[in-house]
């Protein structure tokens, strides 16, 4: 399940929430783990991906 990174503009904090590739694409945006606020924005953040040998 991808990790993304928020930041929240209400109490200034950044949070990181697993969401799945369906629930990200509502566009509903999450909730603050810090002060419960829906005021947040999505971080760029870099990604890792991880294969078998075989590809």
């Amino acid at each position: 399940m991808p990790a993304y990174t928020y930041y929240c503009n209400d109490c200034k904090k950044e949070f990181t929430v697993y969401l799945t590739m369906t629930e990200h694409e509502k566009g509903n945006p999450p909730v603050c783990t810090e002060c419960g606020s829906k005021n947040v924005v999505a971080e760029l953040s870099s990604a890792t991906v991880i294969t078998s040998k075989k590809s």
